[in-house]
């Protein structure tokens, strides 16, 4: 039976040469042998504590910002799981992991995690590379940083782009059903009817 955790990390967020501190959501979507991990914020420890021992079928990293990836190479050596970003992040990649290597994620590619299976959809807007996940069978919705309560996720910051992010979010995500259950990056959950009433049709 699919289940979803959450563990919540604290750290900070840094580029442009500023630091800000926060708590980051990291998913893991699997059942009681099998688990995916969504984004690998911070400190390994509570996040393999909540592995408790299944084995991790893959490491998704939503973007490339450092509080999502911080401990991303740590993990999947401690797992043996492969590592996926959207290699249209690598320039930020690279500021926090230079040189090492990951493997590609891909617009509709799919991942499992045990009974799990997971469609990715990369919406640019927060990062060239960011992308959502999305569990049918749960009606849930990964959104990494690109969609919060409230609305888009920040653009005021280097290789983002609030245009983009806008059309990612009305073209990409707004199709899916509204109930959609949306587990964000930071903070609470929301759902898609909810944010439709946050998100500009256009900048």
């Amino acid at each position: 039976m699919t289940r979803v955790d959450r563990v919540v990390t604290s750290g900070q967020f840094c580029l442009d040469g500023g630091c800000w501190d926060v708590d980051n959501n990291i998913w893991l979507v699997g059942d009681d042998t099998e688990v995916l991990i969504i984004d690998a914020a911070h400190d390994a420890r509570p996040i393999l504590d909540a592995v408790a021992g299944r084995r991790v079928t893959a490491i998704v990293c939503t973007h490339a910002h450092n509080d999502h990836v911080t401990v991303a190479p740590q993990l999947s050596a401690a797992t043996g799981a492969p590592l996926y970003l959207h290699p249209d992040d690598d320039v930020l990649w690279q500021q926090t992991h230079p040189g090492i290597e990951y493997s590609a994620l891909s617009d509709g590619q799919q991942l499992t995690g045990g009974s799990a299976h997971l469609e990715v959809i990369h919406t640019p807007g927060h990062s060239p590379g960011s992308c959502c996940l999305y569990l049918p069978e749960l009606g849930e919705l990964f959104s990494g940083d690109t969609l919060f309560e409230g609305g888009p996720g920040a653009t005021g910051r280097s290789y983002s782009d609030y245009p983009t992010i806008l059309a990612s979010i009305n073209d990409r995500l707004f199709p899916l059903p509204g109930e959609t259950v949306v587990h964000t990056g930071h903070g609470p959950d929301t759902t898609l009817v909810a944010e439709r009433a946050n998100v500009p049709s256009s900048a």
